[in-house]
């Protein structure tokens, strides 16, 4: 003899008791009813203060010449993927560039040690533009999505999927990552000619 199939049950929900129920007593009946909101007690809500520079979701204070905040593995992977940074930038946005480099991405280039030496050479070129930073810790992440938070001129160069996922959330700052061995932008405005993805 076969097995006798069995089919699967779908949408199967959890069985309620009904508030009319005899198992139930009054105080928890009135306990469940919902109760209707007060429109004299209305609550408040904070929501964050839109910034001045965004026009429809347009950022109007990106424009030429390009700043770029670049964080740790960006400078990284445009070195394995044999790029030069400025030609690179310039390629991709058509425009001059200026890259910024924080005091957090310098200190985790040289936490990481004599791998990532030839990165921090780069870095210390002296076109790189140098933002100090007021924050504690040392935390590259937090320090950029800070950073563009305040201001909103600045395009994130990053290949970091948690980052990326930060900067999103923020309205009007494009992302800069490599793709294809070279470099590629998201989120920019079709106004200022940016190439597409």
């Amino acid at each position: 003899m076969g097995k006798a199939k069995k089919t699967k049950k779908f949408a199967m929900t959890k069985r309620l008791i009904s508030l009319k129920d005899s198992r139930i007593k009054k105080e928890d009946r009135a306990a469940k009813k919902k109760k209707k909101k007060d429109p004299q007690n209305m609550s408040i809500r904070e929501l964050p203060q839109a910034s001045s520079a965004l026009f429809f979701q347009y950022n109007d204070q990106l424009g030429p010449p390009y700043h770029i905040l670049l964080d740790t593995n960006f400078i990284n992977f445009s070195i394995k993927n044999k790029l030069d940074l400025f030609q690179s930038l310039m390629d991709c946005l058509y425009a001059k560039c200026i890259p910024y480099v924080t005091d957090c991405v310098m200190a985790e280039l040289e936490k990481l040690g004599s791998k990532y030496r030839v990165a921090l050479r780069i870095v210390k070129d002296p076109r790189f533009e140098r933002l100090p930073c007021l924050h504690k810790g040392t935390y590259a992440d937090d320090c950029l999505v800070q950073r563009v938070k305040e201001h909103k001129c600045y395009i994130v160069a990053t290949c970091d999927k948690d980052l990326k996922r930060r900067i999103r959330k923020i309205p009007g700052v494009p992302i800069m990552f490599i793709q294809a061995h070279r470099f590629s932008i998201e989120r920019m405005p079709d106004a200022y000619g940016a190439p597409r993805v």
